[in-house]
């Protein structure tokens, strides 16, 4: 029985008939909750922790999104059985369970320094990159060994966060560092591929223009960039590194325009891949920015632009593409769709700019949050029948 077979002899609760069903849902919300509620903790002073922040966007949100994308794509790469049922239910066990485990740390005094939690939302990456490499070795699948060797930094990196935190009682900045670097490189590995694989597509049946044919310039790319990141995660503040860095986002810039973006605005839920794979070009550039000329330039515009715009720009436009194709949608975006872009893209203008205009920081930043919070409350509200109902040919 092959993959697509096996979806369909499925016959249990269809929230849980495919990966990217409960984790793309479930991480909206979560999406929609944590940033508001931070925000709120930061200007009133409240339990919450600047820890907790960045461990539930890397590794609580940004986990859930490339667990769930994963858990469909692999076993179309592998041709192999996919996770359906009771064991994905247990996944989605292990991320709800770090979720509490976290949350209930930085909201409860006695806890603090408890190594319990940590443990606990650990085994939820580790047993996804145990899976993604028993898949891949299973269907002897090279092509996509990179990927399960970024899961499974992924897993270190969510480890090595807990571990410096016990250590040190706070955040844990190389941990962070690592696991924001690891993120980037799997936009910059799989948002290399279905960017221009969706836009040759979407144009082959326009007879528009299509991307370039991937090839030693996106080697040479994606190989200065992994250099460039690994350098800031251990050396953050070298001049040399941050000019990597520069460099790094100017041939992303250089790739992105060979994949001839500008040609797909007729439809958003294309041109929105290349709008997210432009925040993390613009990110990488003011990055290494701020490491060259750091009184010039905040590092926190580069972090967010990361952050909340490739990364959230980015995985919103798998979340929405995927959302739809698995679930027997057009692939259209829609005015809906549309509108979760606007409101995700206003969000990291908003984001970036607080860093950069001090002045106006505060309003900016709630301004952001607010924005934040409507883009991911939009999708969950839209995309929440199509991911927890059958397929319509299912309902006839």
């Amino acid at each position: 029985m092959n993959t697509a077979s096996a979806m369909r002899a499925y016959r249990g609760p269809a929230l849980f008939s495919i990966g990217l069903r409960p984790f793309f849902l479930f991480s909206a919300i979560w999406a929609a909750i944590t940033i508001p509620v931070w925000i709120h903790a930061y200007l009133a002073g409240g339990e919450l922790s600047l820890s907790w922040h960045v461990h539930e966007m890397l590794f609580g949100y940004a986990g859930g999104v490339i667990v769930g994308f994963l858990m469909t794509a692999v076993p179309n790469w592998t041709g192999r059985m996919p996770v359906v049922g009771v064991p994905l239910m247990l996944m989605v066990g292990l991320w709800l369970g770090g979720r509490i485990a976290m949350t209930a740390m930085a909201l409860t005094p006695d806890l603090a320094g408890a190594a319990w939690p940590g443990a606990v939302d650990s085994l939820f990456l580790l047993a996804m990159a145990g899976l993604v490499w028993r898949e891949i070795l299973a269907g002897q699948n090279w092509r996509n060994l990179p990927v399960a060797i970024i899961v499974s930094l992924l897993a270190a990196a969510n480890v090595g966060f807990h571990v410096e935190s016990y250590l040190s009682g706070g955040v844990a900045p190389v941990a962070i560092r690592v696991a924001l670097a690891v993120v980037v490189m799997l936009i910059c590995l799989i948002g290399g591929r279905i960017t221009p694989s969706f836009t040759r597509n979407w144009q082959l049946k326009r007879a528009g223009p299509l991307p370039a044919v991937t090839g030693p310039f996106d080697v040479v790319t994606m190989a200065v960039t992994a250099m460039a990141l690994t350098g800031w995660a251990i050396l953050p503040h070298q001049s040399l590194i941050g000019a990597g860095l520069i460099a790094a986002g100017a041939l992303n810039l250089v790739r992105l325009a060979r994949w001839r973006g500008w040609a797909t605005t007729a439809e958003p839920l294309v041109l929105i891949l290349h709008v997210g794979y432009l925040w993390l070009a613009v990110g990488l550039m003011l990055l290494g920015g701020a490491v060259v000329t750091p009184d010039q330039l905040a590092a926190s515009a580069g972090l967010h632009a990361l952050t909340a715009g490739a990364i959230g720009v980015m995985t919103l436009a798998v979340m929405t593409r995927a959302g739809r194709g698995h679930t027997g949608r057009p692939l259209t975006a829609g005015w809906t769709g549309s509108l979760i872009y606007i409101l995700i893209n206003a969000a990291a203008v908003a984001r970036v700019l607080a860093g950069l205009w001090l002045e106006a920081y505060q309003p900016l930043l709630i301004a952001s949050a607010g924005l934040w919070c409507a883009a991911f409350v939009a999708f969950a509200v839209i995309y929440a029948p199509m991911l927890a109902l059958p397929r319509p040919s299912r309902q006839a």
